[in-house]
């Protein structure tokens, strides 16, 4: 799917896979995004690539752009394969597993110090979307 049916961050929401996106699509993303993360205290993330080396990478970039602290790989997989990374802040943990038949992209999910504010996701974004 190309960037031309994506206009907001909401528009992925209905996508299984990331879209490929254009220069200008990606950079009025991220500063969407960038205004939204700003309502959360902490996030989860998720990566969809066809290895753990590209889910770590992905999920590097998205650190270094927010400048957040690194987070502690804990668990992971040398096997071969498409793969699943889970990255929790509040726990300052990342773990990766093989998973089959998962779409590409990435997941971020916003989160409040309590309850009260519910869960917000964003995506599935592209893995070099902030490289």
């Amino acid at each position: 799917m190309n960037s031309p049916s994506i206009q907001c961050l909401n528009d992925l929401s209905r996508l299984r896979e990331a879209p490929t996106l254009d220069q200008g699509t990606k950079d009025q993303l991220r500063e969407e995004l960038r205004l939204a993360l700003t309502q959360f205290s902490w996030f989860t993330i998720g990566v969809m690539a066809p290895s753990a080396d590209q889910a770590l990478s992905s999920l590097r970039s998205l650190e270094a752009s927010q400048q957040w602290t690194s987070l502690e790989v804990v668990e992971t997989t040398t096997d071969v394969g498409p793969v699943f990374l889970k990255a929790n802040q509040r726990g300052g943990t990342v773990r990766i597993r093989i998973e089959h038949g998962l779409g590409l992209g990435m997941l971020i999910s916003g989160h409040g110090d309590d309850d009260a504010q519910p869960v917000t996701t964003w995506g599935p974004l592209p893995l070099d979307f902030f490289g």
